[in-house]
């Protein structure tokens, strides 16, 4: 029961080549798995976290693998989804967020990683922001995957739409985490 956090997330990592190989399947459910496996992976990403707070089984290997898995699953996706580039979405449109949100993502870990370094991590740790911006970003990217219309419901555009708002939190939230590191990066105690 101890490890099962690790599990889900090594799960999570383990979910990648699978979501990569329906996404460039040429059958007629293949957007729907792909959407399915990233699903799964989301739930993973929410579920390691929340067992292993409530178990009481939180680990250094568990808090060093978590966002990696969390970075590689969004990453992975992200390219996917430009590299596919569907006319609904396609070009600037789709390349901005996405370049957005991984250059966020490189940026906040090395914050991370040299707070950490320096005994200060708990000035940039997660905040209720960053979950907010997570969820917006994990449907946006469940709906890209997807793709396929709803009905009446513009799954693409909607992805979209999301992704943006994934976007702008995202630059809000790196903006607050590097307000937050400020005196520490401007010190000239090194």
């Amino acid at each position: 029961m101890k490890a099962l956090p690790n599990i889900l997330t090594l799960l999570r990592i383990g979910l990648i080549p699978f979501f990569v190989l329906f996404f460039y399947l040429d059958v007629k459910s293949a957007h729907l798995i792909t959407a399915l496996l990233f699903t799964l992976a989301a739930i993973t990403d929410w579920l390691d976290g929340y067992l292993a707070r409530r178990l009481g089984v939180t680990s250094a290997f568990g808090a060093f693998l978590d966002p990696v898995a969390d970075k590689l699953m969004v990453a992975t996706a992200l390219i996917l989804i430009v590299n596919h580039n569907p006319t609904a979405y396609s070009g600037i449109w789709i390349t901005l967020p996405a370049v957005v949100i991984v250059g966020r993502e490189i940026t906040i870990s090395a914050l991370r990683e040299w707070m950490a370094e320096i005994g200060a991590s708990a000035k940039v740790a997660v905040s209720m922001l960053g979950k907010i911006k997570t969820t917006a970003q994990m449907t946006a990217l469940i709906l890209l995957l997807y793709r396929e219309p709803l009905g009446a419901f513009p799954t693409a555009e909607a992805g979209l739409l999301l992704l943006y708002i994934a976007a702008v939190l995202t630059l809000w939230s790196m903006v607050l985490y590097l307000r937050a590191a400020w005196p520490t990066l401007n010190s000239e105690q090194r």
